[in-house]
């Protein structure tokens, strides 16, 4: 049966974490209160996978997490202790590996594969690329990293590239056994030419019963030193598959795949095409029809060829075995975007819950104070959006340059059969396709067999018009047939399959480009307030207003009531409790330049010179260190602690490398710029050494301490507004205590979850807990009390209204209330403060000093008032009269939750 959604939580396998970890933990779920685990990838992925989203076989679960009766065990004792399952699903790619059966059929036969159409693979290029040799293919061969091998696990022959090892066509293996001294040669050379796919297991049968006779294997191993000493057989072999081995640096410009971002280990799967989803979905469905499975989360939703069709289909396969499993996708909402109705799914993985809780924590007011201090810092910037606009283009034609080429063959074909636009030529065309993906300002969009959505042809058509006026291109012409291809406009049926081809792989394209200009190097090169460039968010969004966030959560209500709500995931740029600290900098921008003056004047003798223009760290990336480094730093750090100052210094050199790298001005994953990374290295390895920089570390521990209480403070809002907001709270693992990680892989770090339970389960009240802030057992103890009110009342905190309270007095700007209420009998009222940065002036931690709240009032509608309530926070019990006195109800702690009796 499946089970009601109170709350999720999410366990990153991999790493120490397996089955009989899951196992053991699903008596500590059922005491934390959430309903269901949701599990990271889980299926069998690429050997040595730290993540799983590298799948090579959507039917067996992973053998190194503990297999099937691994995964059988866990399923039983979730199901004992009453918590369902979620699972994360990756349908869009799977992982180019050996152990992957389909890659390695295709890569076999080629087009005759049985399996050809599982992928989304270009079969009128001449070869199947396999980017993965270290230098050009030339120098590989004539350097010997290419070898012919027999592999005695497989009892085959295959072709090895330096470790990378591919399988050969059996129609070529006659090449091989030309040099085979043994009497079996002649007929081998005719039985293996005329193989066919039908012919594989027949053919390795007889060729294992070969294999037996030792004089045979002799001859083999001959065989193959022979030809390795051949460069010109071996080469006669390579030319003969249908693959072709290049150069790594090939792949951005003639990859003839379709990759999951520009990851070449990451191919498309053609999931439209109703096989292969049969084929890769058979796992997921038997779980749900054996009640194992009651949710699945589908991974970046915007990859797959049509979301909506494939999202019906997963419903219907559901259906077919009489369930209804609950359907969430990863998918970025950005500006104005709301999820599609349509697809008649649960909801999102709680990105744009972020993106609205940072607007209510960052000070609007400040925008303009931080922004010169940051320009004053690093030098005047171009607007962000320019800077957006400028790396799309350059993902696109540097990284993603083979995908346009793609896009732009398609292009011209249509192009090409039209008098109108016969002369447009191919360059014209692909800065055209590149421009209106620059303008475009959301991941994708939705356009199919089925039409043009309004929503999306008037993205189109803004995307066009932004296009035209940039004057990137010199005509308007080629931009507009562009939109014409993306709105299907056209009449004749090759034209309207052309446009519906170009227009699929484009919107698979753009969310890519997307990604990768932004989350991937934007969000490290504007780095004016680091909270804000995080998965889903908008940097020059800067604040907003506590209506803003009521407007946001209305919207979560009508869209997605069974969304989850996220403040933690694996993709997010930086854990949920350093963004609360970093909104503070919002709060005193005056004060953080101050700071950071100081710091940068100590810190400037391990500053260094690269070259004549820069200076390593440069001014943006030390902006951002110093902000890092505020964010990662524990409540309860000691900067006396030889041990807690190299812990935290391994991560922040692991994470400055990475941020520095995909920010891609000095350096980056493909052009490392060693004297840059060297000299950043010098710098952060002197903040964490005493005797290179003295007291620092220790000093600026000491400066952001009003930083790291609001932090805290604002910290527990938000994980109160997480608990009740419409949606499904999910708690990122770890989370229910405070988390101060770096981007990944620093948040995927295993966590120990058995020895938080004792603390978080104690006699001690969230009161007392408050005043031992530091350890973070109050951030745990309001998760578990938030999770009981919830369990207690579901439909209240899911279908419930939203409704706003007026707030009026002296400190209103710092409180966001608001009620959900389902019927006359269930009711709840939710205090949360913010700006604690300023709310906490002259207080020692996280609790306002008496008399902060003083005359300041929530107003209690009609219907709400002369009820008793419950904080169930602090246990406190009051009546609700007209208004709410502050002053009274948040004298014990900072913030409540009151439920009506």
């Amino acid at each position: 049966m499946k089970r009601r959604l109170v709350a999720t939580y999410r366990l990153q396998f991999r790493d120490g974490t397996d089955f009989e970890s899951g196992r053991q933990l699903a008596p500590y779920f059922k005491r934390l209160g959430v309903s269901h685990l949701y599990a990271s990838p889980i299926l069998a992925a690429a050997p040595g996978s730290t993540h799983g989203y590298d799948v090579v076989d959507y039917n067996r679960f992973e053998p190194s997490l503990g297999g099937e009766d691994g995964f059988g065990a866990m399923s039983e004792a979730l199901t004992e202790n009453g918590i369902g399952l979620i699972l994360d699903f990756v349908p869009n790619h799977m992982g180019v590996s050996p152990e992957n059966g389909w890659w390695e059929d295709v890569l076999t036969w080629g087009a005759d594969s049985r399996y050809r159409d599982i992928f989304d693979i270009a079969w009128d290029a001449e070869k199947i690329l396999v980017p993965v040799l270290g230098k050009p293919y030339g120098d590989a061969l004539s350097d010997g990293d290419l070898a012919l091998v027999f592999d005695a696990e497989r009892g085959r022959l295959r072709f090895d590239a330096a470790g990378y090892q591919v399988p050969l066509d059996p129609r070529s293996l006659g090449i091989v056994f030309r040099f085979l001294e043994h009497e079996e040669r002649d007929e081998l050379i005719r039985r293996f030419a005329v193989a066919t796919p039908w012919d594989a297991q027949d053919l390795d049968e007889r060729f294992q019963e070969h294999l037996e006779d030792g004089t045979f294997r002799s001859a083999l191993a001959a065989a193959v030193d022979d030809i390795n000493d051949d460069p010109s057989a071996l080469h006669e072999l390579h030319e003969a598959q249908s693959w072709r081995l290049a150069w790594w640096r090939t792949a951005r410009e003639k990859l003839t795949y379709r990759r999951f971002f520009e990851i070449a280990d990451l191919i498309g799967v053609r999931q439209e095409r109703r096989r292969v989803f049969q084929e890769s979905h058979r796992t997921v469905i038997r779980l749900a029809r054996e009640n194992r499975l009651d949710g699945i989360r589908i991974d970046h939703v915007d990859g797959l060829g049509d979301p909506k069709t494939y999202l019906e289909d997963l419903r219907a396969a559901f259906k077919g075995v009489r369930r209804t499993p609950s359907i969430h996708v990863e998918k970025i909402l950005t500006g104005p975007e709301r999820l599609r109705r349509s697809w008649e799914i649960e909801g999102t993985t709680g990105y744009e819950f972020i993106a609205a809780v940072s607007g209510l924590f960052v000070d609007a007011d400040q925008e303009d104070a931080m922004t010169s201090a940051y320009c004053s810092f690093v030098g005047e910037e171009d607007p962000l959006r320019v800077m957006i606009a400028r790396q799309k283009r350059v993902m696109f034609f540097r990284n993603l340059a083979g995908e346009l080429q793609h896009l732009t063959n398609e292009a011209m074909s249509v192009a090409g059969r039209g008098l109108a636009t016969r002369d447009l030529g191919p360059d014209t065309m692909a800065r055209s396709v590149v421009e209106v993906a620059a303008q475009l300002p959301v991941y994708r969009t939705y356009v199919s067999v089925e039409g043009v959505p309004v929503a999306d042809a008037e993205m189109i058509d803004g995307a066009v018009e932004r296009a035209k006026a940039g004057r990137e291109v010199d005509a308007d012409e080629p931009i507009e047939f562009i939109g014409r291809l993306l709105k299907l406009d056209f009449t004749d049926s090759l034209d309207v399959a052309g446009a519906l081809e170009f227009t699929r792989r484009f919107q698979q394209t753009t969310g890519a480009v997307m990604a990768k200009a932004v989350e991937d190097t934007v969000f490290y090169r504007y780095n004016r307030l680091i909270a804000l460039n995080e998965v889903g968010g908008e940097p020059d969004h800067y604040g907003g207003t506590v209506e803003d966030f009521h407007e946001a959560m209305r919207i979560r209500l009508e869209d997605q009531p069974e969304g989850l709500v996220a403040t933690s995931t694996h993709d997010t740029k930086r854990a949920e409790d350093a963004r609360t600290r970093l909104y503070t900098l919002s709060e005193a921008p005056e004060h953080w330049a101050g700071l950071v003056e100081g710091w940068t004047k100590r810190l400037a003798a391990f500053r260094g010179a690269v070259d004549e223009r820069t200076l390593s760290p440069d001014p943006a990336t030390e902006w951002m260190f110093y902000q890092a480094l505020a964010g990662v730093l524990p409540p309860d750090f000691d900067p006396r602690d030889a041990e807690a100052r190299a812990g935290v210094e391994a991560r922040m050199l692991a994470f400055m490398q990475k941020a520095v790298r995909e920010a891609k001005r000095f350096t980056s994953w493909t052009a490392q710029g060693e004297a840059y990374e060297n000299q950043l290295e010098t710098f952060v390895r002197a903040v964490f050494n005493p005797g290179a920089s003295g007291f620092f570390l220790a000093d600026f521990w000491e400066s952001i301490q009003p930083f790291v209480a609001a932090g805290a403070l604002t910290s527990l809002s938000q994980t109160l507004l997480k608990f009740t907001v419409p949606g499904v709270p999910d708690v990122y693992q770890g989370t229910e205590f405070y988390d101060f990680s770096l981007v990944d892989p620093d948040n995927r770090r295993p966590v120990d979850l058995k020895g938080r339970e004792e603390a978080m389960h104690d006699e001690t009240s969230i009161a007392e807990a408050l005043g031992e802030w530091r350890d973070g057992r109050v951030k745990a103890k309001l998760t578990v009390a938030a999770l009981a009110a919830r369990a207690e009342q579901p439909k209240l905190f899911t279908q419930g209204d939203y409704r706003p309270l007026a707030i009026e007095g002296e400190s209103a700007e710092h409180l966001v209330a608001f009620a959900r209420v389902l019927d006359k009998d269930q009711a709840a009222i939710v205090l949360a403060p913010r700006f604690c940065l300023s709310l906490l002036h002259g207080a020692d931690g996280p609790l306002p000093v008496d008399g902060r709240w003083s005359g300041t009032l929530v107003r209690v509608p009609e219907e709400l008032a002369g009820r008793r309530y419950r904080d169930v926070l602090s246990g406190e019990e009051h009546t609700l009269d007209e208004t709410i006195d502050l002053g009274v109800v948040l004298k014990t702690l900072p913030l409540a939750l009151l439920v009506a009796q």
